[in-house]
């Protein structure tokens, strides 16, 4: 058991950390998205002339957002989610369920890590460069000099899948924890965990 609870504190207190750290990152990046959509919509309907790069500069941020805000979702338990037959079970079998469900999100997560890395940031179009999005004050990098390369769109969701495999993990030890009559010695996810990031 204290090696359970070993390896769900370090665990524990990354994941507290880092999702803290991206609800600050994925905050800015809807702020970002927001402001570009306005801007796209008063260039367009007042200026009769809307800059082409606002809409994808929006679609980089609203895709940044969700890869950092799902994982937090995830661990807070915010994903729609149907339990009325966990709730009729006995507390073991519906703990058992739970675990069971828990081993099948990771085996999706892996697939989508897999399929995200291989399909999307690794391939032909994640290696290409963006139609319109430039670095600011005409900064140049990598192969696309001024352009955005559109693997830094792609990486979100593939950050966003990596992040969500560690939370699963703790979300499995826990429910291992528990299931060995020892939930009363874990901290309860709740939103104080990321009250310095508000």
């Amino acid at each position: 058991m204290s090696v359970l609870f070993g390896l769900l504190w370090p665990l524990e207190r990354f994941n507290t950390v880092v999702l803290a750290i991206g609800k600050v990152i994925a905050v800015i990046a809807l702020a970002i998205m927001v402001t570009l959509i306005l801007g796209q919509v008063f260039f367009r309907y007042i200026l009769s002339d809307a800059p082409n790069w606002t809409e994808e500069g929006a679609r980089f941020g609203m895709l940044w957002m969700t890869g950092l805000m799902a994982p937090l979702a995830f661990r807070m338990g915010g994903f729609v989610s149907i339990d009325m037959l966990e709730r009729a079970l006995p507390r073991l079998i519906s703990g058992l369920l739970t675990l069971l469900l828990l081993g099948i999100a990771l085996w999706v997560l892996v697939v989508a890590w897999d399929r995200g890395l291989n399909n999307h940031v690794d391939t032909l179009s994640g290696r290409g460069c963006s139609s319109s999005l430039k670095w600011p004050f005409g900064f140049e990098f990598g192969k696309c000099g001024d352009k955005f390369q559109n693997n830094f769109q792609y990486a979100s969701l593939w950050v966003g899948v990596n992040l969500m495999i560690l939370v699963n993990l703790e979300l499995i030890i826990r429910q291992i924890i528990k299931l060995m009559g020892r939930g009363d010695e874990l901290k309860p996810l709740s939103a104080e965990d990321f009250q310095g990031a508000d």
